[in-house]
């Protein structure tokens, strides 16, 4: 069952989610480097993190598992991204190419749940 993670779908656009994350959250003001930036930088990265481990599992419960916290780590990400447009450390153009990105990243994974659900 193990699979290369890099051929994911879903996995290349969280990743591609967590590298713009990054790169805006440079520009947070100093005082959110242990608050705001930290949170919302390790919850973006779960969520490629995530597939990319529930992918190397040996069996479908475990990888559907791995996406499933991958999927609460999108949602989580989008909230903090929320909070970082309202506080103002996003724009407006930011904030809607991030949200964009993050709407893509959850069909990807959805439709990535779909097939690999565990028969039951």
């Amino acid at each position: 069952m193990p699979r290369d993670f890099r051929k994911i779908q879903a996995w290349q656009l969280a990743d591609d989610l967590a590298f713009a994350v990054y790169r805006c959250t440079d520009n947070f003001p100093k005082d959110e480097r242990y608050g705001l930036t930290q949170q919302l930088r390790r919850a973006v990265v779960s969520v490629p993190s995530n597939i990319a481990e529930g992918s190397s599992r040996g069996s479908r419960d475990e990888y559907y598992q791995f996406c499933t916290v991958a999927r609460g780590s999108l949602a989580e990400a989008r909230y903090q991204l929320h909070l970082a447009h309202r506080l103002g450390y996003l724009q407006d153009e930011q904030y809607a190419g991030l949200e964009a990105l993050a709407d893509r990243v959850g069909a990807a994974i959805h439709g990535l749940l779909g097939a690999i659900r565990p028969a039951r």
